[in-house]
Order: C-alpha cells, then structure tokens, then sequence
C-alpha cells in the first residue's frame, strides 16, 4: 500500500511539473506588453525614489528626463539606489538648450549615460558618508563625497536635503553632475 502511495504521488507530481501551463510565447509577448513596476498602484506602502521625486515641483525636470530616457521603471524596482536628484534651478544653470537638447530623441544615449550618473546601487546615507569617499555609478563613472564644514558634497554639488524612499535614499542636490 506504502508503495503504491509512493509511485502514485511521484507520477502525480511529474505530470503536474511535466505539463506546460500554456502557450510560452504568447505569455512572453504578453509579459513585454505589460505595465512595468512603476504601474503598481499601491496606496498603502511608502513611496519609491521615482514616486517621491514626481511628488516634487522641484524635480519636474528631473522626471521628464527620466521619462524620457526610459528609467522610470528601472528606478521603480526594489533596489536599492542611491540618487542624487537635481533640481530645476540645477538644470536651468547649464547653458542655453542644454537640456532642450538632451531630450530629444537622437540625444537618448547621452540622456541616460547623465542620468545613471547620479545612481549609485546601494543605500548610502549621510551618515554613512566620509570625506573622500568614491562611489562608483551606475554608468560605471566615479563621483567623489566630500565634506565641507557639516555638509556632505557629491562632486561639486552641495546636498541640500537627504529623503528615505521605499526602494533608497534621494540626496537632493544644487547641480547638475556632469560625467567625465
């Protein structure tokens, strides 16, 4: 009886993990239509670094050329980022049409190469900053932490404000990071 249990359990469960669950290629190309993490309606759960920064009047322009470059959803997923996130005036202090330029379709390369300037994978908060400190980007570009009287610089741009999100910590920031 003991064996007979056993052989019928086993071929049970190879038929279950035998059988495909449908057709694998309409499932694939439903998969790519589908909405990505930043789709995810939750009311409920802290906001996320793109959530936060969209909820900012003084990140719009950081939004759109996040949208633009296709990153919102990559900065929608769990993480965790570190961004340091310009603000408007930051954008508007780079020279005439610089961003008008940035945000055209033909630039997207450029666009994105900036943007993943200021991620860095990996929480890094204030606290944990120290005079010198190098962070490797996720363009594969370093930026340089430094400090300045009791206030933390990333390159040459001064963190001004430091905000927990669900998926890592925003460091806003007075400038433009610009790779080199």
């Amino acid at each position: 009886m003991k064996q007979l249990l056993v052989i019928g359990l086993g071929g049970l469960m190879w038929t279950a993990c035998g059988q495909p669950q449908g057709d694998s290629a309409s499932e694939v190309a439903d998969a790519a239509d589908a909405p990505g993490q930043s789709a995810v309606q939750d009311e409920y759960s802290r906001p996320n670094v793109v959530q936060v920064a969209v909820s900012s009047a003084d990140h719009s322009t950081l939004v759109t050329a996040v949208t633009t470059a296709g990153l919102v959803d990559v900065l929608s997923n769990v993480g965790p980022f570190t961004v340091f996130a310009p603000v408007n005036d930051a954008f508007a202090a780079l020279p005439a049409g610089t961003v008008e330029s940035l945000l055209k379709p033909e630039n997207k390369a450029q666009l994105t190469d900036i943007l993943e300037y200021h991620v860095y994978v990996g929480v890094i908060r204030t606290n944990l900053m120290r005079d010198g400190m190098t962070l490797n980007q996720v363009n594969s570009k370093n930026v340089t932490i430094t400090k300045d009287g009791d206030r933390f610089k990333v390159n040459n741009a001064n963190i001004i404000a430091s905000i927990d999100a669900a998926n890592g910590v925003i460091h806003v920031i007075d400038a433009v990071l610009l790779p080199q």
